[in-house]
């Protein structure tokens, strides 16, 4: 009979994971698809905007599902699978069958034509906003993320916060754990909250550590929880030479959910957007120049992979954490569009200002080479990120 109870049991842990496992992909297929989407879209909305006809615009990632457009008699047409549409007379919008965000083609790997709505005859300024188009949006799109979220209550730091916010669920929460001390030798890690020392409940972190600093060599009981699992943790803090307080090696803060209303949500958004854009560019830069100067990678990059994972944890802490976590996910998909490198936004931005400096347009076929290597370049970072993060998931 306890055998079969195990093996109940056991099978039912295994249908637990797989369907964890499913749903995780599900939400990342969604924040994903909706990322990629609304980037494409800003794209697409300028370009018509400045009276470029895309050859099309997609749902998903091709093979083409199907599709409508308007023929050259302007009537409504459909169309199914990827064949060569002969007839059309403006964009095809099509739905298509790897559901992996959008596309629109622009023509701007075509070499131009006498159409003086061909994309590489708009002038330089209005191709440089299409290519901009994209990333502003996933900056407004997070813009719109975080103002919703301060709506219905989002995960945040509590400082000096405005009267109008409301605050709940407060908790201590660790958000850094210093190499080679007392808490990191422990296996405390980064994100960990402090439920309890010694069994004993504070209101703040400031109460926290006078109770830390009134009991130095003495053992404490830490209680943290991590993700939905509680810990124990049995740790001796020590006076730290760099604050002379107290400590087993960890940066706390208060955080909790916080609420304010309709327009302040909205303003708050917008501040907190650019607070994030800026300090994103900032760690870009720190990476980039710690790389160029032999440095090394200071942070732990993650692929598709890790991203998914994260995107399954913050789902399964509620909608709040999942509307944190799109908000920068999409922040970072805009500045990393807007690098300076081959196949991303920033690098057709790179040739049109180099035509600019020239007086004329680099060859088409050097341009797409260039591209074509820069893509591919890409792909393998992705590979190698995607490959440390399976081989993570095993250990």
């Amino acid at each position: 009979m306890s055998r079969t109870c195990a093996v109940l049991r056991y099978s039912w842990r295994g249908f637990a994971k797989r369907i964890t496992m499913f749903l995780t992909i599900i939400v990342f297929l969604i924040v994903l698809s909706l990322l990629v989407f609304v980037h494409e879209m800003g794209h697409f909305w300028v370009a018509r905007r400045f009276g470029l006809r895309p050859k099309e615009f997609g749902f998903g990632m091709p093979p083409r599902a199907f599709g409508i457009y308007k023929d050259k008699d302007g009537k409504w047409k459909k169309t199914r699978g990827s064949k060569e549409v002969k007839d059309a007379g403006d964009t095809i919008y099509s739905v298509n069958w790897l559901p992996l965000g959008g596309f629109v083609s622009l023509g701007e790997d075509d070499e131009a034509t006498d159409d003086p709505n061909h994309f590489h005859n708009k002038p330089a300024w209005q191709r440089t906003l299409i290519l901009l188009a994209g990333v502003s949006m996933n900056v407004l799109l997070a813009a719109v993320l975080i103002s919703f979220g301060l709506m219905i209550g989002l995960p945040q730091t509590i400082g000096e916060t405005d009267n109008a916010a409301k605050v709940t669920d407060r908790k201590i929460q660790i958000i850094e754990v210093l190499p080679d001390s007392i808490a990191f030798e422990a296996g405390i890690k980064a994100n960990d909250i402090i439920l309890s020392l010694d069994g004993g409940n504070f209101s703040n972190s400031a109460e926290l550590q006078n109770y830390v600093d009134a009991n130095v060599d003495n053992e404490i009981v830490y209680d943290i929880k991590r993700g939905q699992k509680e810990l124990e943790f049995k740790l001796t803090p020590r006076i730290r030479e760099d604050t002379k307080q107290g400590g087993i090696g960890i940066a706390i803060v208060d955080t909790g959910i916080v609420r304010y209303p309709f327009f302040q949500a909205i303003w708050n958004g917008i501040k907190i957007t650019l607070f994030l854009t800026w300090y994103i560019i900032f760690a870009f830069y720190e990476l980039i120049k710690g790389l160029v100067i032999g440095q090394g990678l200071s942070v732990e990059l993650g692929g598709p992979v890790r991203i998914a994972q994260i995107t399954g944890d913050a789902a399964r802490m509620g909608l709040p954490y999942l509307i944190n976590f799109s908000a920068l996910l999409s922040i970072n998909l805009a500045i990393i569009n807007a690098l300076p490198f081959p196949a991303l936004d920033g690098g057709r931005i790179l040739f049109i200002i180099l035509e600019k400096i020239m007086g004329r347009p680099v060859k088409k076929e050097l341009e797409g080479t260039i591209h074509y290597i820069g893509f591919i370049i890409l792909m393998i970072l992705i590979l190698l990120v995607t490959y440390k993060d399976v081989i993570r998931l095993f250990q």
